[in-house]
């Protein structure tokens, strides 16, 4: 089970810091991701980390705004919100995905295995 928080009602420019807490899986064996979907639109995808924690990537709409990292003791993934901006309003989920390599990511919504209910984001201008 993964439970996503941290969402909330902000301004531009604004940082907001949400939490993805994993019960129930061994969290260290899974690439973690998050992705969004906005009223409307289809969902997309955010940010991911491998599961060492060393790489990372990004979408190139929150590239060097947004920061996504790991505690394994803790079972939880972050996604640091920086200088949002009203198009980031969008119900932002956390995401699980099996993977035997340390180094691996994943883009694509297909690579996932679990799925977190939403948190919403909504970025006033």
């Amino acid at each position: 089970q993964l439970q996503a928080c941290g969402g909330g009602l902000v301004q531009a420019g604004d940082s907001l810091r949400l939490s993805c807490a994993a019960s129930g899986l061994a969290f260290s064996f899974y690439v973690m991701g998050w992705f969004r979907q906005a009223p409307g639109k289809e969902r997309e995808f955010v940010a991911t980390i491998s599961r060492s924690g060393g790489r990372t990537y990004y979408a190139d709409s929150v590239k060097g705004r947004f920061t996504i990292s790991r505690d394994d003791a803790k079972n939880t993934v972050y996604l640091q919100m920086n200088s949002l901006k009203p198009e980031d309003t969008a119900v932002y989920s956390c995401a699980a995905g099996a993977s035997v390599g340390s180094s691996t990511y994943y883009y694509t919504d297909n690579r996932y295995n679990f799925w977190g209910q939403g948190t919403e984001v909504t970025v006033s201008s």
